[in-house]
């Protein structure tokens, strides 16, 4: 499983490490709002380290399933949670015997 595989991780932990470096490099320091600069910085690269991880998860699920994962991309990179509850719903459904 990809979810789990030593690459990804150590990747995404590399690419996050390398992204908070560069805003603490870009953010000017003497502006009176850069706690606020850098914790909205943080967040948004948290979330985007957890919306990859969770493609990633789906992305595997459907291999498992051999189900076809790429037609849930592009919806996904516009409302990640509710296309993720579709597609838990799409994986669970009972299929015809």
């Amino acid at each position: 499983m990809y979810v789990w595989s030593k690459q990804i991780v150590i990747g995404l932990l590399a690419v996050f490490a390398i992204f908070f470096m560069v805003s603490l490099v870009l953010i000017p320091s003497d502006t009176t709002s850069n706690l606020k600069m850098h914790t909205t910085f943080w967040m948004v690269s948290n979330l985007y380290g957890l919306v990859i991880w969770v493609f990633v998860w789906m992305f595997d699920q459907a291999r498992v399933r051999a189900k076809n994962v790429w037609i849930w991309l592009v919806p996904f990179l516009f409302a990640p949670l509710p296309v993720l509850m579709l597609f838990v719903l799409y994986l669970q459904r009972k299929l015809p015997a």
